[in-house]
């Protein structure tokens, strides 16, 4: 369940599949030889090539080196998981079909389709776009920025609270950060049989975790300056506790 106020001033799809495979630490692979799940064995080059080291046993080795011209199809899986123990904690999934090549001793795959799945829908990123976006500056930062504002201030998440529609805040039991990026803040508002999230966008982007944290303090002096609306009295009362 969505709410009217959402997703303002948010990346594009191509920089947004960049930055899920740059903070994804495992991924899933399926080839001819089935499929296997690797963890922390990928990285990515600035074109956007996914590089695999596999072990000497892997089924996807020797599918590679079997096959005619060293380049199985196969597709890859991302899956971004939000860093803040929330309802429904997958925010996107990436799809990346194509072929790998052996590279040394790792496998370059090169991808010749890509989708990103959100919860706007799926949306195939152009290659081309997907080649010359760079991730989002906060992507590798923004699990340990979540984490500690949802830990360390929940103050502030109640005072951000202020900036949202009164009606999306109707029956919520929790909010919590779903996400930050350079473009702004999400937040996650759970009611008791539904959820729904809502977009705080900055007054410029970030770019890094210091312009990050002047933009959330402008957040919160414009959440200080609105009328406080129907306190979260559950949520209030579980963090109390």
């Amino acid at each position: 369940m969505g709410d009217s106020q959402n997703w303002t001033a948010a990346p594009a799809a191509a920089e947004r599949a960049r930055s899920v495979l740059a903070a994804a630490w495992s991924c899933a692979i399926t080839a001819e030889g089935g499929r296997e799940e690797f963890v922390g064995a990928h990285t990515v080059t600035e074109d956007g090539r996914v590089l695999v080291s596999v072990p000497e046993d892997s089924a996807l080795l020797a599918t590679a080196i079997l096959a005619p011209r060293g380049q199985p199809s196969a597709v890859l899986e991302f899956a971004d998981v939000a860093p803040v123990p929330v309802r429904s904690r997958i925010r996107a999934r990436l799809w990346m079909a194509g072929s790998f090549t052996p590279e040394g001793d790792r496998l370059a795959f090169r991808p010749t389709r890509i989708v990103l799945c959100q919860s706007s829908g799926a949306v195939v990123v152009g290659l081309d776009d997907f080649a010359v976006a760079a991730p989002d500056p906060l992507a590798l930062a923004e699990a340990h920025l979540l984490t500690h504002l949802a830990d360390c201030h929940a103050d502030a998440v109640e005072r951000l609270t202020r900036l949202v529609d009164p009606g999306s805040l109707h029956g919520a039991v929790r909010v919590q950060p779903l996400a930050v990026d350079r473009h702004g803040l999400t937040l996650r508002i759970e009611r008791a049989r539904a959820h729904g999230d809502v977009r705080l966008p900055f007054h410029t982007p970030a770019d890094d975790v210091a312009q990050l944290t002047e933009r959330m303090h402008a957040l919160l002096g414009q959440a200080s300056a609105t009328a406080c609306p129907r306190v979260l009295q559950r949520q209030r009362t579980d963090r109390d506790r």
